[in-house]
This record gives structure tokens, C-alpha cells and sequence, in this order.
């Protein structure tokens, strides 16, 4: 399983894997694909200097990348407690009306209360990257869509290509004028920001749009090697996978190294039927996995989401009580429609062996039906 941009990375197979575990991307660039890091978690600089330094350490010389949360255009932002200000007192109190009514428990004294992820912030993302370029990443991502052009600039000088995700082809031709290397073409099957182009449509649209200009990542329902063969068959020069990894052995986060979370188990239940598209989780439309707090952001009574960052800093502690819980019901996680696949923990290196084997086994029966 080789293309011409796997062969530029200098990985095994065009498997570019997302995850907001460095334990998780360590893992993927360990067995041939290219992990990202998703840094929108990190609102200290210095503890993603602290990580990156452990993927430089753990990846055995092999490439990564970094996923930002960044806009084209630079907005005006205040500090945190600003921006906390602007929240409504009737948001709050549905929030915690909420919260009681479905038994989320309240954190505990010694809990540190989060105050939102300041990565949806675009001077926090902007710190993303410059604690990035002083260390080896392969590839910078932005989940928005095209960085600012100096940013772009700046990656370039340090010789890093960077990648954006286009949910439409105007969105991809923009990115290509700005400068961006890759386009990441994500349908409306995958999981957190995602437009409403189904994939099967919108991948081969931006690859003719595109043509020669811009290399194309097939994103959104990817979780087998026949739906790897299908991605490159209609252009895309590898794939984009996200949710598939939130089931690995190897993902620590949320005290998942102490046997499978409220959140792994909620997704080893769920069907591909299982997702909503909504704004409630960071203020612009996201496929999360569909729970009891979906559903009651859902009903008549609940207030319309904020606009990003509001948003998350609103939901940022509900978030948090909810994955100190212990109900699988009562969940709050992107996921997209190829939840339905994810039906057991695994190691990584298993399932990208899986993938490239059902791959082959896929190209092999195609070349047969010649």
C-alpha cells in the first residue's frame, strides 16, 4: 500500500492517523502510518513542548505530525475570564439543570475546574505551532481549514507541508490558493467538524477540482482496508482516520489505562445509526457520538449552542464531570459513523495490519474481477 505522498512522508502506508493521544500517535507512526497529535487539549505551551519531546523520544525516528484548531482569519479575543463574561446565565443554569437531572456527579475538592480549552483560541494555536516547529513534525493540520497565510509561511520555512480540512470543493480551492499542501476531504459520516457532503461525493469532487495542485486525504467513514481501496480508487492519495483510534490499547486518556472508560464503552455499543451532528460541542457543527446529553441539548427547552470558543468554555466542566463518571450513557465525544466498526479494544499496530491486509485482499479480488 504505497502512493506517491506516503513515499514523500517516508511511511510504510498512507494511513495518516488523528488522535488526541500521544500514546496513540507514538503507535501509528510506529507501525508504518503517520501519527498526529491533536494539541487543541494543551492550553500550556510547555506541557505540549513536554509531549512532543516524549513523541520525539517514542516513535523510533519515525515521522509525525500536529493537528492545530486555527482560523484563516485572525479574530479579536479576550483572556478566559473575558470571554467567561459573555456566557448567558440561562446557558449555565441549563448546564446544570442538566447535569443533576442525568446524575453527573459534581467533581471532587481536589479536582483542578477546567475553564475551557483555550486551543479554540487562535493565539493558544498560534503557541501550537511555534512549540511544534522547534521540534520534527512531518505535518502541520488545522481542523479549520486554512491557517493564516504567515502561518503557513512559517511552516514552509521550516520545511513542514501543512494540511487543511475541506468539507466542500470551494472550501479545498481556497486552501490550495492560500498555500496548503493537503486537503483533507472529509464527509459528512466522520466525526467532530464535518460538513454535509456524504464521502463517496465529496472525494472524488475535490480530487478533480484539485487535479495536480494539491494532494487529497480521504476523511469520514474510513475503518477498513476496503475502504481504503475505495479511497484511493476514486484519487485520494491516502487516508484520514479519527475515531478509529479512540478504541486502541494504547489510548490513555480519561483513565482508559485502568480498563475501558464510561466514553470506550459508550463507543464499543454504539451502531453506525449511533452519531449527531451538532454545535453543542464546540459552537460550530460536530458528529458526536449520541447520548443523554445530546438528546437533552436536543429538546424544546434547551438554549441554542454559543458560537466558538463560548461554547466550550460553557460546556467545559460539564465535559469534565462527564468523563469522571462511570455512565456510557451520559457521554460527551466526537465520533463519526464508523463507530459501528469499533466493537473491541485493540492494539494499533493490529489494526493498521488489518487494514493493509484487507487491502490487499480487496485489490487482489478487483485485479480478479478484470
Amino acid at each position: 500500500m504505497q502512493t506517491d505522498l506516503s513515499k514523500k512522508f517516508g511511511i510504510d502506508y498512507p494511513i495518516f492517523g488523528f488522535t488526541p493521544s500521544e500514546h496513540v500517535a507514538a503507535a501509528i507512526s510506529r507501525a508504518g502510518g503517520l501519527g498526529v497529535l491533536g494539541c487543541v487539549r494543551f492550553n500550556d505551551p510547555d506541557e505540549l513542548d513536554a509531549t512532543l519531546t516524549w513523541m520525539d523520544e517514542n516513535t523510533d525516528g519515525k515521522p509525525y505530525g500536529v493537528d492545530i484548531v486555527m482560523p484563516a482569519k485572525v479574530p479579536t479575543e479576550g483572556s478566559a475570564v473575558d470571554l467567561d463574561k459573555l456566557i448567558p446565565a440561562e446557558h449555565r443554569a441549563f448546564v446544570d439543570r442538566t447535569l443533576t437531572e442525568l446524575g453527573v456527579p459534581p467533581l471532587g475538592d481536589d479536582a483542578e475546574h477546567a475553564t475551557g480549552v483555550l486551543g479554540w483560541l487562535h493565539s493558544v494555536a498560534r503557541s501550537h505551532v511555534d512549540v511544534a516547529l522547534a521540534h520534527r513534525p512531518a505535518l502541520i493540520a488545522n481542523a479549520l481549514g486554512s491557517p493564516p497565510k504567515d502561518v503557513i509561511d512559517l511552516a514552509h520555512e521550516h520545511g513542514v507541508p501543512v494540511a487543511a480540512l475541506a468539507g466542500a470543493v470551494d472550501h479545498a480551492k481556497r486552501h490550495v490558493e492560500n498555500g496548503v499542501d493537503i486537503v483533507i476531504a472529509q464527509g459528512y459520516e466522520a466525526g467532530g467538524h464535518t460538513g454535509e457532503i456524504a464521502s463517496m461525493v465529496l472525494w472524488p469532487e475535490i480530487v478533480d477540482a484539485l487535479g495536480d495542485s494539491a494532494s487529497v486525504l480521504a476523511a469520514g467513514g474510513i475503518g477498513s482496508g476496503r475502504q481504503i481501496a475505495a479511497a484511493l480508487a476514486l484519487g485520494a492519495s491516502g487516508v484520514w482516520m479519527g475515531s478509529y483510534w479512540l478504541t486502541t490499547s494504547e489510548y490513555k486518556l480519561g483513565g482508559a489505562d485502568k480498563g475501558p472508560t464510561a466514553i470506550q464503552r459508550a463507543l464499543l455499543a454504539a451502531t453506525s445509526a449511533d452519531t449527531v451532528r451538532s454545535r453543542i460541542y464546540s459552537g460550530k457543527p460536530a458528529r458526536l457520538l449520541k447520548t443523554k446529553w445530546t438528546d437533552a441539548w436536543a429538546k424544546p427547552d434547551a438554549p441554542a449552542p454559543l458560537p466558538m470558543p463560548l461554547q466550550n468554555i460553557l460546556v467545559s466542566e460539564a465535559h469534565q464531570r462527564i468523563s469522571a463518571g462511570s455512565d456510557p450513557e451520559v457521554v460527551a465525544m466526537p465520533a463519526g459513523q464508523i463507530v459501528g466498526r469499533m466493537n473491541e479494544i485493540r492494539p494499533v499496530a493490529e489494526i493498521i495490519a488489518e487494514l493493509v491486509a484487507e487491502y490487499d485482499r480487496t485489490v487482489d479480488r478487483l485485479d480478479a474481477a478484470r
